[in-house]
């Protein structure tokens, strides 16, 4: 029988930038443009897709995503995970020059214990997420973030208490048991677009196109998966996307014997 051996941390990052399913009026899988997964034991991982075109669907001009994690000293551990995408075009109806999602996480063993012999979660936050010059027909639509919802929020069980309030039927907010499903839209700012009607905190429901989520971040203990937009797409095409996707986590595991 093998002996069991410690791995003092085990590092988990990763993201892509596009991928999706089209099944009106054509069958069309789009594979995860610009994915990455950090290696268990930390490093660097990049992955970097150029002018991109899925049929008429989706197009963007760059999109690149990396993902790391080290020991920044004895104490404390960083992971990172961040993808972009430049240049997106969805249907000639949804433009934006510039999308990010970055999720990081810091785990101090000062602040929650022993690191080679302790569970407890690391911070993880969603600073530099953002949507840059995203429009709707041409239309400016300014997507607000409040990132203080996780760097306030240090652990699953206070994102849990805070959001408890604000869960429900209809909602955007909800909890199920172990796991949290938020998003990070503080507000969104139509100006005079018409044809376009806003749902709970994050979601918009554009007239002849379909729905898109904005920033939703879906929780479990030590883990935070942040994707920047979830696009349902209705009459007369239809399928489903995902754009800028990342998630983090990271702890000692296993416990020494």
């Amino acid at each position: 029988m093998l002996e069991a051996i410690h791995i003092p941390f085990r590092y988990h990052a990763g993201g892509h930038a596009l991928s999706g399913v089209f099944h009106r009026p054509i069958c069309h899988v789009i594979e995860a443009q610009a994915s990455v997964n950090l290696p268990s034991i930390g490093g660097f991982a990049q992955a970097r897709v150029e002018d991109f075109h899925a049929h008429h669907f989706v197009s963007f001009k760059s999109a690149h995503t990396h993902a790391s994690g080290s020991k920044q000293d004895d104490d404390i551990v960083t992971i990172n995970a961040t993808s972009v995408v430049e240049g997106l075009n969805i249907l000639g109806v949804v433009t934006a020059d510039r999308v990010v999602s970055r999720v990081t996480s810091e785990y101090d063993r000062r602040k929650v214990g022993n690191i080679n012999g302790n569970n407890k979660e690391g911070h993880i936050i969603a600073w530099g997420s953002e949507f840059h010059n995203f429009r709707i027909a041409g239309h400016l639509v300014t997507i607000k973030l409040r990132h203080n919802l996780l760097s306030e929020n240090k652990t699953f069980r206070d994102l849990q208490a805070k959001l408890e309030p604000e869960k429900g039927p209809g909602k955007e907010e909800d909890i199920y048991g172990e796991v949290v499903l938020c998003s990070l839209v503080q507000d969104i700012d139509l100006g005079d677009l018409q044809g376009v009607e806003r749902i709970g905190r994050n979601v918009l429901k554009i007239k002849h196109f379909g729905t898109i989520s904005f920033a939703e971040v879906l929780a479990t203990a030590g883990d935070r998966t942040l994707t920047m937009m979830r696009v349902h797409l209705g009459s007369p095409d239809g399928g489903l996307l995902v754009v800028a996707e990342s998630c983090s986590n990271g702890r000692p595991w296993p416990p020494p014997p």
